[in-house]
């Protein structure tokens, strides 16, 4: 085996990793925006009490589409350029997010946003040329 394909190998497996991760949380933050009571989601995340209850439902929403559109195109091998094109949504999403919090005076949370923008950037480097192996 060259160097060449253990550092596609590599690669593969980062890609994956970060798929994986982005998943996890968005899908995480997805089902606590549709499914717990906004009383107890602001005890979170407090802006959400401050938001009409139908916006703050919609972000779990397109958190939903984040988190499986991330992962289900390459995992599944249907349209797999789907999850670059889902990666870009995020890091659009996370800008998004960090200049919410930074108007509200909220700048030491968008480590967060940082973090997701970041890994969705090597999803979009990882996946939208496809590797020969």
């Amino acid at each position: 085996m060259t160097s060449q394909q253990k550092h596609s190998k590599l690669v593969l497996w980062a890609l994956w990793a970060a798929q994986a991760l982005l998943a996890a949380g968005f899908i995480w933050a997805a089902a606590m925006k549709l499914f717990l009571p906004v009383t107890k989601l602001s005890a979170m995340w407090p802006w959400t009490a401050q938001l009409p209850v139908p916006l703050v439902k919609g972000t779990g929403i397109i958190d939903l589409l984040g988190g499986t559109g991330i992962l289900l195109p390459s995992l599944l091998r249907i349209q797999p350029r789907f999850t670059a094109f889902t990666a870009i949504g995020i890091i659009a999403l996370m800008i998004a997010a960090g200049i919410f919090h930074i108007a509200r005076g909220e700048a030491s949370l968008i480590g967060v946003n940082i973090v997701f923008a970041i890994i969705a950037t090597f999803i979009v480097w990882g996946r939208w040329i496809p590797r020969q192996n």
